[in-house]
């Protein structure tokens, strides 16, 4: 080891979901929404004047946070806006998770919460879910340094309730309790109603699913304005300037066009409650998904080789060699000409291995 290697701050990094080269792959591995973005906010991009480029962007994103504002009736002083959610919830990690105490999330959730403990070096607790995929709520009422739970779950589906977020809100004033709801549009109830109950609780959002802008990188919070202010303490203190000004207007002029929001969702959930009942006609079983996605387990071939046969086809799944999720694929719900080719795929795939197993 070289000498200066000593003071390298070492971790071991968050793994994306592959993004093939090719086009000419059905890709339902990300999440990403299968939409495009709101014709209004492509209309920005294509119609933006570039000379504006030469000058720095607004660093309180005002176009966007107004539109924000208006759109979710909270105060621009309790919105945060970053590149992307996981810039947001990056920045609150290291913005309130300061104690010696742990910070505490779901054994089964999204996999960046470690990553960001690791390098941020914050100690921190999983809490197993329960057989079912939910959370056992006694595990939250604890002393802790603080709590971060995605609802819907990632990568399970699970949606909790906004009455057992409040209970674990409650019994945790000594903390900051982050709840990360990037997939809150596609059926749930937002926790949102809880900023003004308490002023501990972050509730973070994107534009990545719901509104078909994972490319732009926009992700915002909502929370008390003490929360809020400490956040952006820290962002200013790191970069003033980290949204572009294509971002900002092409984000607002989306958070304006919520006809076509509200059409591309319900297309979205349509698709996913028929993906559903082709899923278990093939044998699948899954926990009910809220989400854009469903995370799914075949009754008798293993998940790592439907994985690998549906990759051959050229269509991409998430899979994790993990322990207890092991045997799952999440699949993102794309269009419904794509799930119809995927089941396609799988029908031959299960079919070839029931042959197989009968030689």
């Amino acid at each position: 080891m070289n000498l200066w290697e000593s003071n390298v701050r070492k971790v071991v990094p968050y793994i994306p979901g592959e993004q093939p080269k090719s086009t000419d792959v059905i890709k339902l591995n990300t999440n990403e929404n299968p939409f495009p973005p709101s014709p209004m906010a492509e209309k920005v991009v294509r119609d933006f004047d570039a000379d504006k480029l030469r000058l720095y962007p607004d660093t309180d994103s005002t176009v966007l946070v107004d539109a924000l504002s208006e759109r979710y009736n909270v105060k621009n002083s309790q919105i945060f806006v970053g590149v992307g959610s996981d810039d947001v919830l990056s920045m609150a990690f290291l913005t309130f998770f300061n104690s010696d105490k742990p910070v505490i999330f779901p054994d089964i959730t999204y996999s960046f919460y470690d990553v960001w403990c690791d390098v941020y070096r914050i100690p921190y607790q999983t809490k197993a879910l329960k057989d079912d995929f939910t959370i056992d709520v006694n595990d939250y009422l604890c002393d802790n340094g603080g709590i971060v739970i995605p609802n819907p779950n990632a990568p399970t589906g699970v949606l909790q309730s906004v009455s057992m977020f409040r209970q674990i809100v409650k019994a945790n004033p000594q903390s900051v309790i982050i709840i990360d709801e990037a997939y809150i549009d596609f059926g749930g109830e937002s926790c949102l109603e809880l900023i003004d109950e308490f002023d501990n609780v972050l509730i973070v959002q994107t534009f990545s699913k719901s509104r078909s802008m994972a490319g732009m990188r926009i992700g915002y919070a909502f929370g008390s304005e003490k929360l809020i202010r400490f956040m952006n303490d820290v962002k200013f203190s790191i970069n003033s300037y980290t949204m572009n000004w294509v971002t900002q207007y092409a984000g607002a002029t989306s958070v304006r066009d919520e006809g076509y929001f509200q059409k591309t969702k319900n297309e979205i959930i349509a698709v996913r409650e028929y993906s559903k009942h082709r899923l278990s006609e093939l044998g699948f079983t899954f926990p009910d998904s809220m989400s854009n996605f469903i995370f799914a387990s075949h009754n008798r071939v293993p998940a790592k080789e439907i994985f690998e046969k549906l990759k051959e086809k050229n269509i991409y799944v998430r899979y994790w060699n993990k322990p207890r999720i092991n045997n799952n694929l999440r699949i993102t719900v794309g269009t419904r000409e794509q799930m119809d080719k995927l089941f396609s795929a799988l029908s031959e795939i299960l079919n070839n291995q029931e042959r197989t197993d009968t030689i």
